[in-house]
């Protein structure tokens, strides 16, 4: 994980699911495409029902909250189902 790590970029992704805005971070691989990778995997997850606003390198600050897993928090899981943490 840590080699992954150190070999990657940390990315913040804006869209929207059914109209409503999220925010997600991901890390992938320094040569990745980004926006293709994250519009790809969203239309696997969600198919039309997600639009992808926003790309963008995360801040350092950012980037620390990702390592240390203080993640933002979707107040409603598309799922229904209570996220962690029940935030």
């Amino acid at each position: 994980m840590a080699h992954f790590f150190r070999s990657s970029t940390v990315w913040v992704i804006d869209y929207t699911y059914d109209g409503h805005p999220r925010r997600w971070l991901k890390a992938l691989p320094q040569r990745a495409d980004a926006r293709a990778d994250i519009e790809a995997q969203l239309g696997d997850l969600y198919g039309s029902r997600a639009r992808l606003l926003a790309v963008r390198r995360a801040t350092p600050e950012e980037e620390l909250q990702y390592i240390r897993g203080d993640l933002p928090r979707n107040v409603l899981c598309p799922t229904g189902r209570a996220t962690p943490g029940g935030r």
